[in-house]
């Protein structure tokens, strides 16, 4: 009887290890796949908006957050010819329904470029309409939530239901959202306040200039992994 049990328990031993060792294996596969994704999707993010950009530096080491709930996971500075034209923020911070992921863009005139949000728990159908790209908050320029935010001067309220058109019945997911955004805009206009007059300003003409030429590159910074 004792050498049953015994035994039984090793069969069951060497099974559990069997399913550790495939679960290890499906989990380095598939997140090595999950990492491309994302890196591929925020690639996409950055030249969305700042299509006239020609590389993106790595400033993440530079940018701090002011709010301890709001997490800075990425950050860049945006550059043609040589000259920044702006900067971006890959913020993470809390939403109704967990942590939710946006990209800021903010231009040397402290004017939105633009914000995409990347990721979102919220409830769909409701907070998680601010991803789907058919429903609008101002249906009559059909725009959508984070929409509204491209060519936002960083000096506007950013109130919701004031500035800034709530998601219908998610009041909280809005106002998480619009967070994630000001705190992330705020943060790259301080930087660039600095970039810029360490530079001497912006380069006369940057700004005007047509869209570049060849695919903008994510630069790393020297040292960095």
């Amino acid at each position: 009887m004792m050498k049953g049990i015994v035994r039984l328990g090793l069969i069951l031993a060497i099974f559990a290890a069997a399913a550790c060792v495939a679960l290890a294996v499906v989990y380095s596969v598939t997140s090595e796949k999950i990492d491309a994704q994302a890196a591929l999707q925020l690639q996409d993010s950055l030249k969305g908006l700042f299509p006239d950009a020609e590389t993106f530096e790595d400033i993440t080491a530079s940018m701090t957050s002011p709010d301890p709930n709001i997490k800075f996971d990425a950050a860049y500075s945006v550059k043609k010819a040589g000259t920044v034209i702006g900067a971006a923020v890959k913020a993470r911070g809390p939403s109704y329904g967990g942590d939710a992921s946006v990209l800021v863009g903010i231009k040397a005139d402290k004017t939105l470029s633009g914000a995409r949000i990347l990721d979102t728990k919220d409830t769909p159908g409701l907070g998680a309409n601010a991803v789907n790209p058919s429903y609008f908050v101002d249906k009559s320029a059909k725009k959508t939530f984070p929409g509204q935010f491209t060519g936002k001067a960083l000096s506007d309220p950013f109130e919701v239901k004031k500035d800034v058109v709530a998601i219908t019945a998610s009041t909280i997911t809005s106002k998480a959202l619009t967070k994630l955004v000001k705190t992330a805009g705020d943060a790259a206009a301080a930087w660039l306040d600095t970039a810029l007059a360490a530079s001497g300003g912006l380069a006369a003409g940057a700004q005007a200039a047509g869209t570049a030429s060849g695919t903008p590159t994510i630069a790393k910074p020297a040292g960095g992994k």
